[in-house]
C-alpha cells in the first residue's frame, strides 16, 4: 500500500459510523462540562475543541457551529427532564402541588435552564434550518408529553392552558436563572447594599408561586 493509500484509508476509519458518533458524543460532553462550569455564553468553539483535544476546523465534519452542539444539548435536556416531570406531576393532584414538580425539577437543573435561556435568544439563530426543525420537533413532542400529564393531573385543565404553563415555566425558568446566578461580584454588590435586595431571588420559590397563581386562575377561568 502507498502512502498516498494509507493516508486515504486512515480518516474513512475515522469517519465510519461508530467513529463519528463517539467523536460527537465526546464533544457533547465536552461541552455540557464547559457550560456548567463557565456558562453557556462564555463557552467557545476553540474552548469545546481544546477539551477534546481537536482542532476547531477538524471539529466542523460533526457540527457546524457551537450553537448547534448546545441546541443539541437543549434536545437532550428535554428528553431528560421531561418523564422525570411527567412522574412528578402525574402524583400530585393540585394547582401547587403541579406547580411545585415544575419548580422543583427545573431548579435542579441549573444547566437546562441556562440553556432554555439561551436558546431563543443564540442557538437557533446560528444554524442550519434542519437543526432547528429536529429541535423543535424535540421540544413539541416533550411539550406534548407534559402538557397530557398535566391534564391528568388537573381535568379541569384546558390543553391550550397546559401548553401555555410549560411554556411559561421554561421562559420564566431560563430568566430567573439567569438573575438568580449573577456573577460573584455582582451577588456580592446586591448583598452589601439594602437598596438592591430585591435583585436577589431563589429560583424554585418564585417559580412554584408564579404557576401556582396561573393554574389556580386557569382553573377558574
Amino acid at each position: 500500500m502507498t502512502q498516498q493509500e494509507t493516508s486515504v484509508s486512515g480518516p474513512r476509519r475515522a469517519r465510519s459510523p461508530e467513529a463519528k458518533a463517539a467523536r460527537e458524543h465526546a464533544i457533547l460532553d465536552a461541552a455540557r462540562a464547559l457550560g456548567r462550569e463557565r456558562g453557556i455564553r462564555t463557552v467557545t468553539l476553540t474552548d469545546i475543541a481544546d477539551a477534546v483535544g481537536m482542532h476547531k476546523s477538524a471539529m466542523l465534519r460533526y457540527f457546524e457551529t457551537r450553537e448547534e452542539i448546545f441546541l443539541r444539548l437543549t434536545a437532550e435536556a428535554w428528553r431528560e427532564w421531561t418523564p422525570v416531570l411527567c412522574d412528578r406531576v402525574r402524583r400530585a393532584s393540585t394547582a401547587d402541588g403541579v406547580a411545585a414538580a415544575f419548580a422543583s425539577t427545573l431548579a435542579a437543573r441549573g444547566a437546562f435552564c441556562d440553556l432554555l435561556a439561551q436558546a431563543p435568544l443564540n442557538l437557533e439563530r446560528n444554524v442550519s434550518v434542519e437543526a432547528v426543525r429536529s429541535y423543535k420537533l424535540t421540544s413539541g413532542e416533550s411539550l406534548a408529553e407534559i402538557a397530557d400529564a398535566v391534564r391528568e393531573a388537573l381535568p379541569g385543565l384546558s390543553d391550550p392552558a397546559a401548553r401555555d404553563l410549560v411554556a411559561a415555566a421554561t421562559s420564566l425558568a431560563g430568566t430567573f436563572w439567569q438573575i438568580s446566578t449573577p456573577p460573584p461580584e455582582i451577588a456580592e454588590l446586591y448583598r452589601s447594599d439594602p437598596r438592591l435586595g430585591h435583585a436577589l431571588i431563589d429560583l424554585e420559590p418564585r417559580l412554584r408561586r408564579i404557576l401556582r397563581t396561573y393554574l389556580t386562575g386557569a382553573l377558574a377561568a
